[in-house]
C-alpha cells in the first residue's frame, strides 16, 4: 500500500510525503499566519529539532513520479482532494503491486467547512459469494480466496476518487486521468521495492497470461530494477474512463471483458455486480488520548477502532517512565487485547452488530486493568463492550493525505491487498485485480495471509465488504489539525500507527526519531510477539522473561507522519527509514 501525506493548519496548505527523501529547502508560512499561531498559543506538537518542512505545498509517496503527479494536480488549480486523487491513479500505474484501480480505498476527508466525513471505497464480494466459497468437500482451499478467479471482490477505489472529487475537488477525474494514462504509456524504469516483488511474484503471475505479458519477459523471467515497464493496455484503460466516465468500467466495456474472463476461469463475478457497487459515506470513529483528538476510519476499517482501543488502554501507564521492555510489554498486552476483539466482533457494518462500546472509556479501563506490568496475561477470548447488542456502527496501504489553503483534508488508504493481488490481470485492460476475498474469513478461526483470524461478523456474504486493517488517522489539538499519519504492513499498520503516535505524543520525539524506534507487534492469534531486533538483546532477553514468544525480524512495516511545527509555521514530512521514498514541495 502507497503513502502520500499531509496537512491543513489554518489558512495554510500543506501535502507531503510519507516517504520522502531528501527534501528541498523550507520556504516560510506568511509571517501573519505564523504571528497568529503564536498569538493564540495553540499547543501544537513541534518536532524535537528543526527538519526541512514547507509552507505552500508539499507532497510525498513511495514513488517520484506520484509526488510530482500531486505536485502537478495543484498546479493546474487543483485543491488537496484533486492532488490525492492525482497520485493515487499515478501509483495505480507506477506501484501497481500495491495498489490500483482494480483495488479499493478509504478516504478520510475535513472539508474547508470544517465537516468530516469518511468515504468507504472498500471492495465487495460479488453476489454469488456466500459463506462456505472457498470450502471443498468440507476442506479449505487455502489458495483460492488468494490467487485467480475467486479471490478478486468488486473493485471500489475509482467510485471513491469519483465521489470524493465531485463533492470536494476542484478538478475533474478526466483530468487526472490523462496524465497517468501518458505515463503508462511512456513506461517507467522500476525501483528496487518493485523489482523484489516482482520476482518473488513471479511463479504467480506465470499462470495468467495477461499478466506475464505485462510484468514479465518473453522468457519468463521477471523485469529487474532499472528495466522500464510499459503498460499499453492500462494506457488504454484510463483514456476510455477519461473519454467515457465510469460507467465504461462498471457498466460498459470493463465490466463485460471481466465477467467473460470470469465465466471462463472458474469465477462467480459478473457485470451486474459492478453495476451494483457505490461508494458509500460513514461518520469517522473519534477518541482522545492525553488531549488531543484522533480522528479515523470506522467500520469495515478495523484500523481506527483498535488504535483508539489500544491508546485507551495504554493511557493509564507511565509510559515514558518503564524500561524499554516494560513498556514494550504493556503496549503489546494491549494490542492483544484489541486484536482479540477484532477477531470477534469486526466486519462490515452493513452486515455485522460492530458494538459502538469497544471504544467505550469505562470498557476500555476494564480492559486496561487486565494488564500486568511483570508478565504475560492470557487473553482466552474477546471482550463483551457495553450495549453490544444494540448500540452498533450504522449501516452503509497505501496511505496518502493532502491539505490546502481552503482547509480541505484528506488522508487515504487504498490497496489491492498482498503483492500482485489476485495475480489477475484482465485480459486487454492492464487491469490488475485485488485479492481482497481473502481478508474475509474465508473459514471460520482459520488464518488467511496475515494469519488474522475471524468470526461470523466478517465471513463471507454476496455484496458484504471485508474487513480491513488500514488506518488513516488524524490528530487535532484545540480543534488544528497537528499529526498525519498512516503505514502499509497488513495488521501491523495498526501497531505501527499506535507507536508512532506514543513516540510523539508520549516522549515529544520528532516524527524523524519516533518512526526509527523499534517496533514490536501482538495480535492476539498466533500468540506471539513480533519484534525487531533493534530492540537490542536485553530487551528481548526480559521481553522472553515476562513470557513473550519472540518472532524475530529486522524490520516490518512502513509508516509514515506528518508533524507542524508551531514555532516555524511549516509542516514537518517524514519517512519510515525502512522503506525508499522521494519528499517535495514548494
Amino acid at each position: 500500500m502507497q503513502r502520500i501525506l499531509g496537512l491543513q493548519f489554518g489558512g495554510g496548505f500543506w501535502l507531503v510525503s510519507a516517504t520522502g527523501s531528501a527534501l528541498s529547502s523550507p520556504i516560510l508560512m506568511p509571517s501573519l499566519l505564523r504571528s497568529l499561531v503564536l498569538l493564540l498559543g495553540l499547543v501544537l506538537v513541534a518536532p524535537a529539532a528543526e527538519e526541512p518542512g514547507f509552507a505552500k505545498f508539499a507532497a510525498a509517496t513511495v514513488h517520484p513520479l506520484a509526488t510530482d503527479a500531486a505536485l502537478a494536480a495543484h498546479a493546474k488549480g487543483g485543491n488537496a482532494v484533486d492532488a490525492a486523487v492525482a497520485a493515487a491513479l499515478t501509483l495505480g500505474v507506477v506501484d501497481g503491486h500495491n495498489s490500483g484501480i482494480g483495488g479499493g480505498c478509504f478516504f478520510v476527508i475535513r472539508a474547508a467547512d470544517g465537516s468530516i466525513t469518511a468515504i468507504d471505497g472498500r471492495e465487495m464480494a460479488p453476489s454469488a459469494a456466500h459463506r462456505d466459497l472457498y470450502l471443498v468437500n468440507g476442506k479449505l482451499d487455502e489458495e483460492a480466496s488468494k490467487t485467480g478467479a475467486l479471490a478478486a471482490a468488486i473493485p471500489g477505489a475509482l467510485r471513491a476518487y469519483d465521489l470524493a472529487l465531485r463533492k470536494h475537488g476542484k478538478l475533474t477525474l478526466a483530468d487526472l486521468l490523462r496524465p497517468a494514462a501518458d505515463l503508462a504509456e511512456q513506461g517507467f524504469a522500476i525501483d528496487e521495492v518493485h523489482a523484489r516483488k516482482l520476482a518473488a511474484t513471479a511463479a504467480k503471475l506465470r499462470l495468467f497470461p495477461a499478466s506475464a505479458a505485462i510484468f514479465l519477459k518473453p522468457d519468463g523471467s521477471p523485469l529487474k530494477q532499472g528495466e522500464i515497464l510499459v503498460q499499453k493496455d492500462l494506457t488504454a484503460t484510463y483514456r476510455a474512463i477519461a473519454e467515457h466516465g465510469l460507467d465504461w468500467f462498471y457498466g460498459g466495456e470493463f465490466a463485460r471483458k471481466t465477467e467473460t474472463w470470469m465465466k471462463a476461469n472458474g469465477g462467480i463475478t459478473t457485470a451486474a455486480d459492478f453495476a451494483d457497487y457505490q461508494a458509500v459515506e460513514r461518520e469517522p470513529v473519534r477518541g482522545r488520548y492525553r488531549g488531543y483528538d484522533i480522528v479515523a476510519m470506522p467500520p469495515p476499517s478495523s484500523g481506527g477502532l483498535h488504535v483508539l482501543q489500544i491508546l485507551g488502554m495504554v493511557e493509564r501507564f507511565p509510559l515514558r517512565e518503564l524500561s524499554p521492555a516494560r513498556r514494550a510489554h504493556v503496549v503489546a498486552e494491549a494490542m492483544k487485547l484489541a486484536f482479540a476483539d477484532r477477531a470477534h466482533w469486526l466486519g462490515d457494518p452493513d452486515f455485522a452488530r460492530v458494538p459502538r462500546g469497544l471504544i467505550d472509556a469505562d470498557y476500555l479501563a476494564g480492559l486496561s486493568a487486565r494488564i500486568t506490568p511483570d508478565k504475560v496475561t492470557p487473553v482466552p477470548s474477546h471482550g463483551l463492550p457495553p450495549r453490544w447488542e444494540g448500540d452498533v456502527f450504522g449501516k452503509h496501504t497505501t496511505h496518502l493525505s493532502t491539505a490546502d489553503a481552503e482547509g480541505n483534508w484528506v488522508a487515504l488508504n487504498q490497496t489491492i491487498n498482498t503483492a500482485f493481488g489476485s495475480k489477475v490481470v484482465v485480459p486487454g485492460t492492464g487491469v490488475l485485480l485485488n485479492n481482497e476475498m481473502d481478508d474475509f474469513a474465508a473459514q471460520l478461526g482459520v488464518p488467511n495471509a496475515f494469519k488474522l483470524v475471524g468470526a461470523e461478523a466478517n465471513a463471507v456474504a454476496a455484496g458484504k465488504r471485508p474487513l480491513s486493517s488500514m488506518s488513516p488517522t488524524l490528530v487535532f489539538k484545540d480543534g488544528q489539525p497537528v499529526i498525519s499519519t498512516g503505514a502499509a504492513g497488513g495488521p501491523t499498520i495498526i501497531t505501527q500507527v499506535v507507536q508512532l503516535l506514543l513516540g510523539v505524543l508520549d516522549d515529544g520525539l520528532g516524527p524523524n526519531a519516533a518512526l526509527a524506534k523499534p517496533r514490536v507487534h501482538h495480535q492476539w492469534a498466533p500468540d506471539e510477539l513480533k519484534v525487531e531486533n533493534g530492540l537490542g538483546t536485553e530487551t528481548l532477553a526480559e521481553l522472553e522473561g515476562l513470557g513473550h514468544k519472540l518472532s524475530r525480524s529486522e524490520r516490518f512495516g512502513a509508516c509514515q507522519c506528518v508533524q507542524f511545527d508551531a514555532q516555524r509555521g511549516l509542516l514537518v514530512p517524514a519517512h519510515d527509514p525502512r522503506v525508499p521514498g522521494k519528499a517535495a514541495g514548494r
